[in-house]
């Protein structure tokens, strides 16, 4: 029999797999009761478990002990486990006690709402049956109140027909406007009945009835306006005043041949006055038709203003079928009288014209323009005012010379001719716009009579010098001419933004390329840039680029003039194109295009850099050429810098300020002409550099401390000579570094050993990797070595190198690797440039 401890602890498998779970149920156990005790473990090991109890033999001692706890530990669980399981067999019995009590109580809520239900419709069906008879008393009454209605209108409309036959007749049109209005809204109550012949009847009455109205009010009005016998007086003016008012219930067909014929009745007058064979129609009288057209609308308000409705609008309507008969009119009279334009006349013309449609927008709203569909041709902005002479600058203007006109602050009208423009603006203008070529060669001869002036001008004063830093040396020619433009644009603008101003803009291009050309490029000291059309010119021109000629300072000066003036008028052509856009039609805008003029004073700032830059080199040719005649074998020791960098530092300090101080206004281009300059001079400079034979390594170390001087005044050549401390721009370091670098590793490659010759190759590759095969050579010239040296150095390069830094190498140098360039003749240069050139 099996002690207490074996009832406990006995059968281990069985005990073992009663408490083996799966792995995802112990991990949700694991969630919900997190423990850290090892019995609680799912991989607990009872071996492991007891070991840890008794590690030793020692421990032994006190099994007892921990047996007891164990004992009691299951004890404590057992209890636990008894109270959950009871607790939860008592949580089931109350719950199944409570969901019967709900069960019942949804039953009994249930029968509840079934009975209210029926009760509900029980209700309705009893209000139901109450309010039937009441339904039907109400139907009975709308429809005995409709017909009631429908018969009191039909006896309105019979007696309103009635007494509209009784009242035409005896044209009382007061009683007539008041009635017929109203039997018209009645009629239309009856437009659902229409298919009933009487009520037809009735419709087609009034109307016959509107028809006479209409026929007998127009019948009256020319009785009482025209012919011989015209009736008009005190007496009658009520009967037609209230006849307007009669009118305005008819059809709108009636008031516009009312209104029409009235209108043309009130100018019949203007038609025979200013008819084609009279005088007074041509265009040195045209303020007579404007002042006719004022007396007449003042005589109608006057006589008959009052008889009719102001909403009307009858003296803007008699203006406006002025203004057509005259837009028309006009036309006709100058294509037979082309010849007798003039642009004064023109102008005249066009200036009273757009004065008379400016009085009338202040009068007039131009309500009536919608009825009569009329759309002016053209909406200028504001008056034109023409000048007073052919020359516009004979008035007096206090400008500054170099003002930018397309900068000053233009009217909001002037931007877009046609924004807020009055539906009054050309009304009539608008016929000469056919004509405004007129004004458009007008300002072409103005435009020549003015070239020739600022030339003139030009001979007589010549150009302006940078006196201070607040000064302009900008010529003040180009200034009036943009003012002359801008006056020219505006004025036409105002005239007509369609093809005209397309002409105009044609004009500008040509004068501005006039300018560019005659002005500016013609007055360049030693102007090259006249196209040599004859073999002869061609010829002189070559031999005169042999002699050397310095340019004086009042040269220098107007060069540096006629650039800034170039730039200035580059940047006030861009706003002149721009404006242009703004003011023509859109439809024309594609048309606007100055960018040839612009490149033409971009070519004039080139030539003016490049007469510069070929200036300030011609200048140095002498000190260069006094460079390569040194002896420099001869020399023994190295000193101070030599005499010709001493020469070339003086020039550059005498002329540089000149024209840094002259272009004090176009800095750029200022650096631009150093950029060319270094990139001109420094390869140059490197040339006869290599025609200096230089035998010893004294002479090529004199040749480095020259060349070290002259970098260090090229560094400096923005700022020489001036008493402002200026940083030489990041470009032009650039390239004076790297051109200057150069001559001083080819001087390093010289003073260098040629033994051993793998070696000096080597060397030339390292200090100078950019360098080709004509180069090397003539380093090696440059050093003085032997033909067989060269040779085997030569040869050795050419190894080293890669095959593309040959394909620069010509067949004379491969085959004459030691002959000396030839000095160019003068026939020589001739032959050459000609080729060159043609």
């Amino acid at each position: 029999m099996a002690t207490a401890d074996e009832d406990e602890f006995g059968d281990e498998e069985q005990f073992s797999e009663l408490l083996s779970f799966s792995p995802e149920v112990q991990d949700a156990i694991d969630q919900v009761l997190p423990t850290s005790d090892p019995l609680d473990r799912s991989d607990f090991n009872p071996v492991d478990y007891i070991n840890t109890l008794f590690p030793t033999e020692q421990s032994l001692a006190n099994i007892d002990d921990v047996v007891g706890k164990i004992r009691h530990k299951i004890r404590r669980l057992d209890d636990e486990v008894r109270h959950v399981v009871r607790g939860q067999t008592n949580v089931g019995e109350e719950g199944r006690q409570a969901l019967e009590e709900a069960q019942k109580a949804i039953q009994d809520l249930f029968s509840k709402i079934k009975d209210i239900k029926d009760k509900a419709e029980k209700s309705e069906a009893m209000v139901k049956e109450i309010t039937r008879d009441i339904k039907q008393l109400d139907h009975a009454k709308r429809h005995l109140t409709s017909s009631i209605t429908t018969l009191n209108h039909l006896h309105m409309l019979v007696g309103g027909v009635d007494s509209l036959s009784n009242l035409t007749r005896r044209r009382q049109y007061g009683e007539v406007a008041n009635l017929l209005q109203g039997v018209l809204n009645v009629l239309d109550h009856f437009e659902k009945y229409m298919s009933i012949p009487q009520i037809k009847q009735l419709a087609d009455r009034v109307k016959e009835i509107q028809g006479e109205l209409g026929n007998q009010i127009i019948a009256d009005f020319e009785e009482a306006f025209q012919g011989a016998g015209a009736k008009y007086g005190p007496g009658n003016q009520q009967q037609l005043r209230e006849a307007c008012y009669v009118v305005d219930v008819l059809d709108p067909k009636v008031k516009r041949d009312l209104l029409s014929w009235f209108v043309k009745l009130q100018l019949s007058e203007y038609l025979v006055l200013f008819s084609e064979d009279q005088e007074v129609a041509w265009l040195d009288k045209i303020d007579r038709r404007y002042a006719w057209i004022k007396r007449t609308l003042v005589d109608f308000e006057e006589k008959f203003g009052h008889l009719f409705p102001a909403e009307w609008e009858v003296s803007e309507r008699i203006c406006i079928e002025f203004c057509q008969i005259t837009r028309k009119a006009l036309p006709q009279i100058m294509s037979k009288r082309a010849a007798e334009i003039d642009v004064k006349l023109l102008l005249f013309a066009i200036q009273r014209t757009t004065n008379f449609e400016t009085l009338i927008a202040k009068r007039f709203t131009g309500v009536t323009m919608q009825d009569t569909q009329l759309k002016p041709a053209h909406t200028p902005a504001t008056v034109p005012t023409p000048p007073v002479s052919t020359n516009p600058f004979e008035e007096n203007e206090a400008r500054e010379v170099n003002t930018n006109p397309f900068e000053q602050d233009t009217p909001a009208s002037e931007h877009k001719p046609k924004e807020g423009a009055t539906p009054f603006s050309g009304i009539i203008s608008s016929c000469f716009e056919a004509y405004l070529n007129i004004y458009i060669e007008s300002q072409d001869r103005n435009l020549a009579e003015l070239i020739n002036r600022f030339l003139e001008d030009l001979r007589q004063h010549g150009t302006p010098r940078m006196e201070t830093e607040e000064g302009s040396n900008v010529l003040p020619s180009c200034a009036d001419l943009f003012v002359f433009y801008k006056k020219c644009m505006v004025q036409c603008s105002q005239l007509s933004t369609g093809q005209p101003m397309i002409d105009l803009t044609r004009t500008f291009q040509k004068y501005l390329k006039e300018y560019a050309t005659r002005v500016l490029l013609n007055s360049l000291p030693n102007n090259q840039n006249t196209n040599i059309s004859s073999a002869t010119g061609l010829i002189q021109s070559i031999l005169k680029e042999g002699e050397i000629t310095k340019l004086t300072e009042e040269e220098q000066c107007r060069i540096c003039s006629i650039l800034c003036t170039a730039e200035y008028c580059m940047e006030t052509t861009q706003q002149l194109e721009e404006k242009l856009k703004e003011k023509v039609d859109e439809s024309l805008v594609k048309n606007i295009d100055l960018g040839n003029q612009l490149d033409i004073f971009h070519n004039v700032i080139s030539n003016c850099i490049h007469l510069l830059v070929q200036d300030l080199e011609t200048a140095c040719e002498p000190a260069l050429s006094a460079m390569t005649k040194m002896p420099w074998s001869t020399i023994e020791a190295v000193g101070d810098q030599s005499g010709y960098i001493t020469a070339i530092t003086s020039h550059l300090k005498q002329n540089i300020p000149i024209i840094r101080d002259n272009l004090a206004a176009s800095r750029k281009y200022f650096t631009q002409f150093s950029l060319k300059f270094a990139n001109s001079f420094i390869p140059k400079f490197i040339n006869t550099l290599y025609r200096c034979r230089t035998n010893s390594t004294v002479a090529a170390e004199q040749l480095l401390l020259d060349t070290h001087s002259l970098k260090t005044v090229l560094l400096d050549l923005p700022a020489l000579g001036s008493q402002v401390s200026r940083k030489a721009p990041a470009s032009y370091t650039k390239i004076v570094v790297k051109g200057m670098t150069k001559a001083e590793m080819v001087l390093k490659v010289v003073m260098s050993p040629h033994e051993p010759p793998q070696g000096y190759v080597d060397n030339y590759i390292r200090l100078l990797n950019d360098s080709d095969v004509n180069e090397f050579q003539k380093v090696l010239e440059m050093k003085g070595l032997r033909r067989n040296d060269q040779s085997i150095l030569m040869e050795m390069y050419r190894n080293r190198i890669p095959m593309s830094a040959l394909t620069g190498e010509t067949t004379s140098s491969l085959n004459n690797v030691n002959s000396p360039e030839p000095e160019s003749s003068r026939i020589r240069k001739l032959e050459k440039l000609i080729k060159k050139r043609l």
